[in-house]
């Protein structure tokens, strides 16, 4: 059937080395990261002419308790966290909403749902608190995930559906997860027109809920050898930033200095259950390589994908759902709120779009005795950026207050506690 062949991922050597030996996979793993971050700096660009007539300028007071002078910059991550992690669930399938949201934000985990092709897309009905990192101030956020999608598969019939409706998918959206071009069809077979799988779906999704997607990421399947260029191509040419393929940047990308992020494609490194029932072996290989990508130095963008979450092993490419929840909660526990706070859970194009502002602000910090004023100059922003926000990392030992009154941000601070950290979201 048809079907069956959707994303099935071309084999590396490195693949099959995993799958033939999988106690050399954590190292195996360490040398494809040492490469890329070595060779990292080849994949990047500017996809973004900036006008700078349309700058604009935002400044506030900082009220300190001494006058000891304060040193402030771009945090190189959103709330200046050491890890940024993404992860995306290609193809649009029904359980992430069913299994993954509700384990994510809290609430009733679906339980068992068998869907059109016979398989289980539910979880284990359980109630879950959800999965938490911070602000680095006093709010939790829920973790999150992208979602690659094509438009001509989702619908709400027949009831037992294995995609997604476009309720669901713009719940989703409003929760913060970020919608993904995977073209129309997922199309992939000779013969197939990439310039309209880009641009139906793209159209697809702004007709049905309102908004440009900004990412594209290749569907896999049966093909001809190198189509995924001809994909590449037409999506950079057709308004994506960036595009997720089979060669290219990371898993593991090094952020600490400035990013040129033109026509960015990167590598996708798929998170799949294996055929071992018994136990989490298997995802405790894939932590054991998380957590030596968490130890690196400086900060780090890291990214995985997988296909379903839930209870079936989806076309054998997917997580089943009790991986998937150890697999996240464990990683929550440890790098959450429950753990050292060090993680920034996000969806690719919430991290791409923080390190292309982040790179282009520029910030003046002028200080008089225990006042200190901070302006900071902001680029013209791509309509179809959906965030725009600035952390600023602070080095003072004094505690201080953030005074301003301008409708065109939102500013908070640990002023007084740890005064570390100032988060700025523009409007």
């Amino acid at each position: 059937m048809d079907f069956l062949q959707r994303d099935v991922p071309l084999k590396s050597q490195y693949q099959i080395l995993q799958m033939k030996i999988p106690r050399l996979q954590i190292k195996m793993h360490l040398f494809i990261f040492a490469f890329t971050i070595s060779s990292v700096s080849f994949c990047f660009g500017n996809n973004s002419k900036i006008d700078s007539s349309k700058t604009k300028t935002i400044s506030f007071k900082i009220k300190l308790k001494s006058t000891e002078k304060v040193k402030i910059q771009a945090a190189d991550l959103k709330f200046n966290k050491h890890l940024a992690y993404s992860f995306t669930v290609d193809d649009g399938y029904r359980s992430v909403y069913l299994t993954a949201f509700p384990l994510f934000n809290g609430g009733k985990i679906s339980p068992p749902m068998i869907n059109e092709w016979k398989n289980d897309q539910g979880g284990d009905g359980t109630i879950s608190k959800g999965l938490f990192y911070s602000d680095g101030l006093e709010s939790k956020i829920p973790f999150k995930l992208g979602l690659a999608i094509n438009g001509g598969a989702i619908g709400d019939l027949p009831t037992n559906r294995g995609h997604l409706s476009w309720l669901e998918v713009k719940e989703l959206y409003n929760a913060g997860w970020d919608i993904l071009n995977h073209g129309f069809h997922h199309a992939t077979k000779h013969g197939t027109n990439f310039l309209t799988e880009v641009t139906e779906n793209t159209t697809s999704i702004q007709q049905n809920l309102g908004f440009t997607m900004s990412h594209f990421v290749v569907p896999g399947g049966e093909s001809d050898p190198g189509y995924h260029l001809e994909y590449e191509r037409d999506a950079l040419a057709n308004g994506s930033f960036s595009v997720a393929s089979y060669v290219g940047a990371g898993p593991v990308i090094k952020v600490g200095n400035k990013i040129n992020l033109d026509k960015m494609i990167y590598a996708r490194t798929f998170v799949q259950s294996s055929k071992d029932t018994v136990g989490f072996k298997t995802m405790d290989r894939f932590l054991a390589t998380f957590d030596s990508v968490a130890k690196l130095s400086g900060p780090i963008w890291y990214n995985e994908f997988t296909h379903g979450v839930g209870n079936s092993n989806l076309w054998n490419l997917s997580m089943r759902f009790p991986d998937f929840k150890y697999y996240m909660t464990t990683i929550a526990n440890k790098y959450g709120t429950n753990g050292n706070d060090s993680i920034w859970m996000a969806p690719w194009q919430e991290v791409y779009e923080y390190i292309w502002l982040r790179d282009r602000i520029k910030i003046k910090y002028t200080q008089n005795n225990k006042e200190g004023i901070v302006t900071i100059e902001v680029p013209e922003i791509p309509k179809n950026f959906r965030n725009k926000d600035i952390s600023l990392a602070v080095e003072t030992s004094s505690k201080f207050e953030i005074e301003s009154n301008s409708p065109d941000f939102k500013i908070s601070s640990d002023g007084k506690t740890k005064h570390k950290l100032i988060n700025i979201h523009l409007k």
